[in-house]
C-alpha cells in the first residue's frame, strides 16, 4: 500500500472525507497535511503521511470491541447484538431507572426479549475473558409533536434587541413575555428567540449568540430586574458589558439557595470565577487548573457567587414563566446553537470530547466565497460515542425542557462537520463524518422527553439523507422565501414538511434583501470583490422582481409586497410560518453579517428601530398579523 493510499486508509477509518464538492459544485481533493491533521485530532498517532500505516493499525486495534459503544432500538426494538469472540457470553441490559432487562443468548449473539422502556440503558458483555459496554439508546422512531393538525404562526426576534421604554440596557424576560401575550392577542401561539445561551460580557465582550459560553446554562442578561429607577437612557447600541454590569448592581449581597445549586452548576460557577482570577484563556492557566482542578487561591470567590446566584435566579424566572405562558397556549422556540467559545465552560470541562486545533466553518459558497471559520472547536465522534453521547444529550435536554419549539442549528452537524485546521486557510479543510442514526435517537427522545417539536436548520450544503432523515424522524426543515430561485419555472410553496420563513438571523431583512444593503456591507467588510458586486446586483434584481411579480407587487411598494407575502405563507400547508419581528416595520439593517467579527461590525449590537410599547399599539403592525392569522385558519 503507498503511503498516500493508506493515509486515504486511515482517513476512511476515521469518517473524515479525502474529496468533497464544495458550496460551488466544485470537487475537491483534500491535502495529505489536512488529513494528517485531522486524524492526528481524532486521536491518531500520526504527524506526518509516512506514519499513516502504522496509524491505521492503531486505530483498528483500538477499536476492536465486543460491542460498539453505541447501540439505537428505535421504538424500543433493539436489533440483535452479535459477538465475534468465542466461548460463552455474558450479557446484563442495566436500565435507565435501575432495573434490568431480561436478554436470550442464542446463535452468538444477545437478544431482548421485547420492547426496552425509553431512555439511556447500559448493556454489559463478556466473552472469552474481554468485557465491554454500550450505551444503549431507545428512543421513538419520530420527534414529538403535538396531537392534531395545526397550522400555527408566531413571530421571531433577538431577545437582547427587543427593548420597551422599560428596559435598561437590554431587552428581559418581562419584554419576552409582553411579546407572547401580543402575539397570543393575535391569534398567533409561538415566539422564537436566538439562543439565550451565556456569553463573555466583560471586555472584550462577545455578544453574539452562537458563541456562548455553555449550552448547559442560561444568560443572566435577560433577567427581569423589576422596574426601579434608570439613571440615564439605554445606550443606542446594544451593551452587553453595560447589561453585565446592571444584573450584578441587581444581585449584589444575595447569596444562592444551596438546595437549587447542582454539581454541574458548582462547577461551572467555580470556572467562571477561575476565568476572573486567572484569565479568560483557560489554556494559559497553570496545569492543575487548566486541567480541571481549582484551588481557592485560583478562584474569585465573588464571581463564582454571583454565577451561583445569577443562574439559579434565570432559572426560577423562566420556570414561572412557562408556567404562566402554558396555560396560554403560548410556546417559546429556542435555538439549539451548533457550536461553544473556545474559551468556554463546555471545552474546558470535557477537555476530552472536544477536537484541539481544529476550527468548525463551511467550504466556499456563493455567499462566502473564501469559505467561513465559525471559530470554536468540534465535539469528536468518537469520544462522544464512548460517553454515550451524555454531553450532546444534556444540551439539548437544555433547552428542550423550556421550549415548545427547538430549531437544531445546521442539523447537517448531526450527519458531517467541516473541520479546518487552525492555521490553514477556510477552503483547506474537509468532512467528518459523526453517527447521525445515534444523534438523531437522542434528539428524537429528548423532544419526546420535553414534549418539545423539533426543527432543522438544513440550509446551505445540505447531503441528501439530511433531508431524508428530517421526513423519517419527522423532524421539520426550513423554508426560506428569499431563497426561492428564479430558476423555476414556478414558484413552490411551503410544504407540510417544513417550517416557512420570509429570513433568518443569518439573512438580510426583507427590506435590506430589496434594496441590496447586504451587498453593499459584503463589499465594505471583504466579503464580496468590487468588481464581482454588479452581477450579485442583478441577481439580486432578478430574484427579488421575480418573487414580487408572483406575489402580484411591484418591488416600488414594499409593504404591500411583504403583506401578500406574508399571506401566501400563511395559506400554504407549513406547520408554522414565523416572520422576522423586524419584517414587520421594513427594518433595513440586519442583525448580523455572517464572516464577519463583531469587531469590525457590529453583529448582535443594534437594538430593533421600535420600542416594544410602539410595536405593540401599532395598528398597521396589528392588521398584519391578523391577516397571517386569516391565511392560517380561512375557515373561521
Amino acid at each position: 500500500m503507498t503511503e498516500l493510499a493508506a493515509l486515504h486508509a486511515l482517513a476512511q477509518a476515521l469518517g473524515v472525507h479525502t474529496e468533497y464538492v464544495d458550496g460551488l459544485a466544485r470537487p475537491v481533493s483534500v491535502s495529505p497535511e489536512t488529513l494528517v491533521r485531522i486524524a492526528a485530532a481524532l486521536g491518531a498517532p500520526i504527524s506526518r503521511p509516512a506514519e499513516a500505516g502504522a496509524a491505521l493499525r492503531a486505530v483498528e486495534d483500538a477499536r476492536r470491541d465486543l460491542v460498539p459503544p453505541v447501540l439505537v432500538a428505535w421504538n424500543g426494538a433493539l436489533e440483535p447484538v452479535k459477538i465475534s469472540a468465542g466461548g460463552a457470553i455474558d450479557a446484563d441490559l442495566a436500565l435507565e431507572d435501575g432495573g434490568r432487562f431480561p436478554l436470550e443468548i442464542r446463535d452468538g449473539a444477545i437478544h431482548a426479549t421485547g420492547a426496552l422502556p425509553s431512555g439511556y440503558h447500559r448493556l454489559a458483555v463478556g466473552a472469552s475473558g474481554e468485557t465491554a459496554t454500550a450505551t444503549v439508546i431507545s428512543a421513538p422512531l419520530e420527534a414529538w409533536r403535538r396531537p392534531g393538525t395545526h397550522r400555527s404562526w408566531g413571530v421571531g426576534a433577538q431577545l437582547a434587541a427587543l427593548r420597551s421604554a422599560r428596559s435598561r440596557a437590554l431587552g428581559d424576560l418581562r419584554d419576552l413575555e409582553s411579546l407572547c401575550r401580543w402575539v397570543r392577542e393575535r391569534g398567533g401561539d409561538v415566539v422564537t428567540a436566538l439562543p439565550l445561551l451565556p456569553t463573555f460580557n466583560s471586555p472584550p465582550a462577545e455578544p453574539s449568540p452562537y458563541s456562548p459560553v455553555s449550552r448547559l446554562f442560561w444568560s443572566e442578561l435577560m433577567m427581569d430586574l423589576g422596574d426601579g429607577t434608570r439613571a440615564t437612557p439605554p445606550p443606542a447600541t446594544l451593551d452587553v458589558t453595560r447589561g453585565d454590569v446592571e444584573v450584578r448592581a441587581a444581585l449584589g449581597g444575595r447569596t444562592p439557595d444551596p438546595s437549587l445549586v447542582d454539581d454541574e452548576l458548582a462547577r461551572y460557577a467555580r470556572f467562571r470565577g477561575a476565568q476572573a482570577k486567572l484569565g479568560r484563556n483557560w489554556r494559559d492557566w497553570p496545569a492543575p487548573a487548566r486541567g480541571g482542578e481549582l484551588g481557592a487561591g485560583d478562584v474569585d470567590a465573588a464571581e463564582e457567587r454571583f454565577h451561583l446566584v445569577a443562574q439559579t435566579e434565570v432559572r426560577r424566572q423562566l420556570r414561572e414563566l412557562r408556567g404562566r405562558l402554558d396555560p396560554q397556549g403560548m410556546r417559546l422556540g429556542l435555538d439549539l446553537a451548533v457550536g461553544v467559545h473556545p474559551d468556554g465552560y463546555d471545552p474546558w470541562s470535557r477537555q476530552p470530547l472536544f477536537g484541539d486545533g481544529i476550527s468548525v466553518g463551511a467550504p466556499p459558497d456563493a455567499g462566502f466565497p473564501s469559505g467561513q471559520d465559525w471559530g470554536f472547536s468540534p465535539v469528536l465522534p468518537e469520544a462522544s460515542r464512548r460517553e454515550g453521547h451524555r454531553y450532546i444529550a444534556a444540551s439539548i435536554a437544555h433547552q428542550a425542557s423550556l421550549a415548545g419549539v427547538l430549531r437544531v442549528d445546521h442539523i447537517m452537524a448531526l450527519r458531517r462537520l467541516y473541520w479546518i485546521p487552525r492555521g490553514m486557510g477556510l477552503h483547506q479543510g474537509t468532512y467528518v463524518t459523526y453517527p447521525a442514526k445515534e444523534l438523531f435517537a437522542v434528539l428524537a427522545l429528548e423532544s419526546h422527553r420535553h414534549a418539545c417539536e423539533v426543527v432543522g436548520e438544513n440550509l446551505g450544503n445540505v447531503p441528501a439523507e439530511i433531508n431524508q432523515a428530517l421526513d423519517r424522524h419527522r423532524i421539520w426543515g426550513m423554508y426560506l422565501a428569499q431563497f426561492q430561485s428564479p430558476l423555476t419555472p414556478e414558484l413552490a410553496p411551503p410544504s407540510s414538511r417544513d417550517m416557512a420563513l420570509v429570513g433568518t438571523h443569518d439573512t438580510p431583512t426583507f427590506a435590506g434583501w430589496i434594496a441590496g444593503n447586504d451587498i453593499v456591507d459584503r463589499v465594505r467588510y471583504g466579503l464580496l470583490k468590487e468588481e464581482d458586486a454588479a452581477a450579485v446586483r442583478e441577481e439580486r434584481d432578478r430574484a427579488t422582481r421575480w418573487l414580487a411579480e408572483r406575489m402580484g407587487c411591484t418591488l416600488e411598494e414594499p409593504r404591500a409586497f411583504f403583506a401578500a407575502l406574508l399571506e401566501w405563507l400563511g395559506r400554504s400547508e407549513s406547520p408554522l410560518v414565523v416572520p422576522w419581528l423586524e419584517d414587520l416595520w421594513l427594518e433595513p439593517v440586519a442583525v448580523n453579517l455572517p464572516g464577519t467579527p463583531s469587531s469590525t461590525r457590529p453583529n448582535w449590537r443594534r437594538p430593533m428601530g421600535r420600542l416594544l410599547d410602539a410595536i405593540v399599539a401599532d395598528p398597521e403592525l396589528a392588521r398584519l398579523l391578523d391577516r397571517l392569522h386569516r391565511a392560517r385558519n380561512p375557515d373561521r
